[in-house]
């Protein structure tokens, strides 16, 4: 189980105020504010919402994600993309490593700064998830 929140500073509520984090034990928790009283939503039920939701858009585009990682990376030749998207495949492992060792402080940040944010609801039900650059499915 997670000892730390992986979208801390992240996530707000339906009102777009901050979500806080509180422990539980050594659970980390989201806490909701629900009209003064604190919900507390373990973190790693909104964080494996995230996860889901961003293997999802994933799914079907290996190639294309691939070839740009490459090209950033500065490594744009055969072996390197072939490389890049077999880690892309195996998604979930990889996940299960950021669950276990958690974003970086300068990465969330970034994050932050870029816009990202996601908007849960008093549950931990993740309503939205704003992220930068990308389409709507209305255009």
């Amino acid at each position: 189980m997670p000892t730390r929140p992986l979208f801390a500073g992240l996530v707000v509520d339906e009102h777009d105020n901050p979500i806080e984090i509180a422990y539980v034990g050594h659970e980390p928790c989201y806490v909701v504010d629900d009209a003064g009283f604190k919900r507390h939503i373990p973190t790693h039920e909104v964080d494996l919402q995230v996860l889901d939701h961003m293997r999802s858009m994933m799914q079907g585009h290996e190639d294309i994600i691939s070839e740009q990682a490459a090209k950033m990376l500065g490594q744009d030749d055969i072996f390197s993309r072939a490389i890049l998207k077999e880690q892309i495949k195996n998604i979930d492992h990889q996940f299960e490593q950021v669950m276990e060792s958690g974003l970086p402080e300068e990465t969330r940040a970034y994050m932050g700064m870029m816009g990202f944010k996601i908007i849960i609801n008093l549950h931990g039900e993740v309503l939205e998830i704003k992220q930068p650059g990308m389409i709507t499915p209305d255009g």
